[in-house]
């Protein structure tokens, strides 16, 4: 196993990218201080139960995100609502999002 991490300035603040590698699988995840955005492996759902934004980026075992540089470039797919009402929206590029949940 291995993790890296990865430091995304923004105007309102940092973002940090986690990525932790398995053989042949990876989690990644950028938080913030209002939310984070994350891999489909992550159930955003359940985490607006808990009363954080989160959302998903596009990825899939034919093309996975697989590194945190490629994770800016990805969509977004799903966001609950509570990352909705910080403007996080599906469609939109995860790098743009950062500073909405910094």
């Amino acid at each position: 196993m291995e993790i890296i991490t990865k430091t995304f300035e923004t105007p309102n603040g940092s973002a940090e990218g986690v990525c932790v590698k398995w053989s042949g699988f990876s989690i990644l995840m950028v938080t913030g201080t209002k939310g984070f955005l994350a891999c489909p492996a992550i159930d955003v759902d359940a985490c607006r139960l808990y009363g954080k934004a989160a959302a998903v980026i596009e990825s899939s075992a034919d093309n996975p995100i697989g590194t945190l540089e490629r994770f800016c470039e990805r969509k977004i797919t799903r966001a609950n609502q509570n990352a909705r009402s910080l403007g996080v929206k599906e469609g939109m590029f995860a790098k743009d999002a950062f500073a909405l949940i910094a």
